[in-house]
């Protein structure tokens, strides 16, 4: 029986995944599943030659979202596709937390603005403005009232003149002791979860390469975390193009709200970083647990 060939998409920036490539590489080949990294803008890439793409290191498509789109429909009509290009479609634009939101989820509050509408400055405290179209905290930035209000309204001005919708969120101040936690489920199951030390100083320069460099730790969430993570998954089924299971890897990245609840920052269903290396064991539990996740997409 042949083993079964899975590609990992990435980005012509890193043709050879990132630091979790080699234990995620490993891990398959311990299933006897044979994987190796393919660059999706690369035209020679046989697509239908792979039992399975999982889409990874993309982390260049928000320069260029439809043609990205248009990729993940190409291949998902001619093999299996993770996750698949409606999940993608639906979650590489962050008004999917709108509609999480709206849903009853404990979403960080946003304001929304489209191109024509007018920035105005929030009236106390700190606050970031990012688009909704992003990735790796680019074009991202916190500002703090009346000392960076002109840098704000010039950031968020340039995004809405290029077209771009604009996100404005308060800073939850309690990221920067307690930092971020990011929970990740394989075929929608509990897998492990990292501390993401804050990335965000006020009025700071722009991330200038494809993201900004994290301090990363494993981390034990607690209770409430994985009841806010369980939660949010659970009501997948009734707001997204795909349930918890239907998906093979899903990250929640949770902070403090202002009451100190846990509060979604973003649910990556598209290209995260799995930090299956910071995961306490050196990776070799959460990325069998991954490879798992795909052996069951292709069987064997």
């Amino acid at each position: 029986m042949t083993a079964a060939r899975i590609a990992l998409a990435t980005a012509a920036e890193f043709p050879d995944l990132d630091d979790d490539g080699p234990v995620l590489l490993a891990a398959l080949a311990a299933r006897e599943l044979t994987a190796e990294p393919a660059v999706w803008t690369d035209p020679d890439v046989d697509w239908p030659a792979y039992d399975l793409v999982v889409v990874r290191c993309t982390w260049d498509y928000h320069e260029r979202r439809a043609d990205f789109l248009d990729w993940a429909r190409r291949v998902a009509a001619v093999t299996t596709l993770a996750n698949s290009a409606d999940v993608l479609d639906w979650n590489t634009d962050k008004t999917y937390l709108r509609t999480l939101r709206e849903a009853g989820l404990p979403v960080v509050p946003t304001d929304w603005l489209e191109p024509g509408d007018v920035f105005v400055v929030p009236e106390i405290g700190e606050y970031v403005v990012k688009p909704a179209v992003s990735a790796g905290a680019r074009d991202t930035n916190r500002y703090r009232v009346g000392d960076h209000d002109d840098r704000a309204v010039a950031h968020a001005t340039d995004l809405l003149g290029a077209g771009r919708t604009v996100m404005v969120q308060p800073y939850l101040s309690q990221v920067d002791t307690d930092g971020e936690t990011a929970l990740f489920f394989f075929a929608g199951v509990f897998s492990h979860a990292v501390r993401k030390g804050p990335l965000l100083t006020p009025g700071m320069e722009l991330v200038a390469g494809a993201y900004a460099p994290e301090t990363i730790d494993p981390r034990e969430p607690s209770a409430a975390e994985r009841e806010a993570a369980e939660q949010v998954l659970d009501a997948l089924a009734a707001v997204a193009p795909a349930a918890r299971e239907d998906l093979v890897y899903a990250r929640v990245d949770l902070v403090p709200g202002a009451d100190g609840s846990p509060t979604l920052l973003e649910l990556e269903l598209t290209e995260p970083s799995m930090f299956l290396i910071n995961d306490g064991t050196g990776g070799t539990a959460s990325a069998d647990r991954f490879a798992a996740a795909m052996q069951g997409v292709v069987g064997g």
